[in-house]
């Protein structure tokens, strides 16, 4: 069946979404969990068991495999609870017709079930065709996983490295394949081919006759190329990838992929255009895969769908993107962060997003990770990191170890935020031969990564009372951009009619349009790197400036064609976007003036 609706919520953070599917799943609105920390999600499962009153046994880490089980079973409460309060949904009574209404009051006007509703209604039907109708047409919200690939830790019991499937991403895959989840695994940061191949142990993950597959593969990508490679060798592992989902490199929350300044709107263009040769390469690899190793050969096409997320504000650009670029879904992120009904979010936090402006938003090198990331100015977390470091002890104890992936000193890993690295990391700057101003360079890039693996997942554990005596209490959040242009907090339904149009929630007029946003966040993101580069000059870091600036000049181009040329889209913004073209434009012909003197 197709969704009923033409958004998803996608992961944010570590905690904001962690419960979201038992707050929007019975509504037909898919959502992402993460699964980076398990403690959080054992945490989660032991509240809702007291919630919904069921029995709950502690799943300690003494326990043999305790990452995976831990997802599991959290994934199979999950899976259940949102079970039952879809089927109370669809159970039609007098008395019990409100959540029904909830639903169908969301879905969007050109939504088939929406009509089929209203015509049932308007012709009066008993509640027992309604119920009948109900079962049969409505669906509920996938309840979808995300991994980050390279967040893969190895692990060690008695000073042993365990085997690779006890890292961190793996068992994680593995609670989620071990689960009764009917969803998808959202892949995102790039390949890890150990732990792709290690998908390929798990029946879920294969198409029967008929191509139903019970736990799907989505791509998180920034671009057509990066796509293709990944698609292919899941294809040759006897997978498919049932969802590209097309992010946008710097107009998005949580961390930042800038890519080599491909635009959303040319990568998308490029999906469009070669769909058909992504199916049928895709395609090949896996029918030649499962023949080969004797597993069932789908006589049926296989589901491919394409969907994007990244700085969409209005159902003009929500539309425009679903018609233009054939797309099966929108992804709204930030925006959701205000909405208590959906995400999880601790209320001064929600405060400070509210009254978030442009210079509140910036993308930051806090992440351990080493990946640029989206941050809000003034987060508790940041506040903490900055009152360690005036007592001349930065870092942080790390106690949920995540990102113990640096080997620097350490054969088992450390985390780049962590108390102890960053102090053998500053002994180590102490007797090196620099000069004051290099030696305050170098010490700021040590001590302003942040320990994002337990800020991400705090606002959680405040907003539902639970301890945080280990942890600290200090919140880490990662808004993209469009945060800025969203100033109040919005009931689930008020959202949902901000998308489909039915009433606008963005009091602000000057919110620039999503393409023209994020070229603007691309064409400042160059000029950073130039400017880095006059200060220490590398002939690679040039040539990749040189084609980051040309795929931005053919952005342009594109740009003037199909948002300026075409009539039909969006009519009342044509002088408005000539215009931010082309100060943009001039902005990048300044730029490539300075690189060219660089030559």
């Amino acid at each position: 069946m197709k969704n009923v609706h033409s958004f998803h919520i996608p992961v944010m953070g570590i905690g904001f979404t962690i419960d979201s599917p038992l707050k929007v799943a019975q509504y037909g609105i898919d959502s992402v969990i993460s699964l980076v920390d398990d403690i959080l999600v054992e945490k989660m499962r032991k509240l809702y068991s007291q919630k919904f009153q069921i029995p709950y046994q502690e799943i300690s880490d003494k326990v043999d495999d305790f990452r995976a089980k831990r997802i599991t079973s959290y994934l199979n409460l999950l899976h259940e609870q949102t079970e039952q309060k879809f089927n109370q949904l669809k159970n039609i009574t007098s008395e019990k017709s409100s959540a029904l209404r909830t639903y169908i009051n969301m879905l969007p006007e050109y939504s088939d079930v929406k009509k089929d509703f209203l015509k049932l209604t308007e012709e009066g039907v008993d509640f027992n065709k309604l119920k009948e109708w109900a079962n049969k047409n409505l669906k509920k919200g996938s309840i979808d996983v995300n991994i980050m690939t390279k967040v893969d830790k190895e692990n060690y019991l008695n000073k042993e490295m365990l085997p690779v499937e006890y890292n961190d991403a793996h068992a994680a895959l593995r609670g989620f394949a071990e689960s009764k989840l009917a969803s998808s695994l959202v892949l995102s940061a790039g390949m890890n081919p150990k732990l792709y191949s290690y998908i390929s142990k798990f029946n879920d993950f294969y198409p029967d006759e008929k191509g139903y597959i019970k736990k799907k593969i989505i791509l998180k990508v920034s671009d057509f190329r990066s796509a293709f490679i990944q698609g292919k060798f899941l294809a040759k592992k006897g997978l498919w990838v049932s969802e590209y989902r097309i992010e946008s490199g710097l107009n998005c929350g949580g961390h930042a992929f800038a890519t080599d300044g491909f635009l959303i709107g040319p990568v998308l263009n490029e999906f469009k255009e070669n769909k058909n040769t992504l199916v049928e390469q895709t395609k090949t690899l896996l029918l030649a895969s499962l023949k080969e190793a004797n597993k069932v050969l789908p006589i049926t096409n296989l589901d491919l769908k394409i969907t994007a997320q990244g700085g969409v504000g209005n159902e003009e650009e929500h539309s425009f993107l679903l018609e233009e670029y054939n797309l099966d879904s929108i992804g709204w992120g930030s925006p959701f962060l205000l909405v208590p009904e959906a995400t999880s979010v601790d209320n001064k936090t929600i405060e400070k997003l509210a009254n978030a402006k442009e210079k509140d938003l910036y993308l930051s090198n806090t992440s351990p990770l080493g990946v640029p990331f989206n941050t809000l100015r003034g987060n508790t977390k940041d506040i903490q990191k900055q009152a360690l470091i005036d007592k001349n002890r930065p870092g942080t104890s790390c106690p949920n170890k995540f990102i113990q992936l640096n080997k620097e000193f350490k054969d088992s890993g450390l985390c780049v935020a962590s108390r102890e690295y960053q102090h053998l990391k500053l002994k180590q700057l102490d007797s090196l031969d620099l000069n004051a101003d290099e030696k305050k360079k170098e010490f700021n890039k040590i001590v302003e990564k942040s320990c994002i693996c337990v800020g991400l997942g705090t606002s959680t554990l405040i907003l539902n009372k639970l301890d945080t005596n280990k942890t600290g209490d200090g919140v880490s959040v990662c808004p993209g951009p469009n945060m800025a242009y969203f100033n109040k907090i919005m009931s689930l339904g008020g959202i949902t009619d901000h998308i489909y149009g039915r009433k606008n929630m963005v009091s602000r007029i000057d919110r620039p349009n999503v393409f023209i946003k994020e070229l603007s966040l691309y064409t400042s993101n160059l000029q950073e790197k130039l400017n880095d580069l006059k200060l220490s000059f590398d002939k690679k870091q040039l040539r990749y400036l040189v084609k980051f600036k040309n795929n931005l000049d053919k952005g342009i181009q594109y740009y003037n064609e199909v948002l300026l040329e075409r009539k039909e889209s969006f009519i009342s913004q044509k002088e408005v976007l000539y215009n931010a073209l082309k100060f943009e434009e001039s902005k990048l012909i300044l730029i490539g003036e300075e690189i060219n003197k660089l030559k």
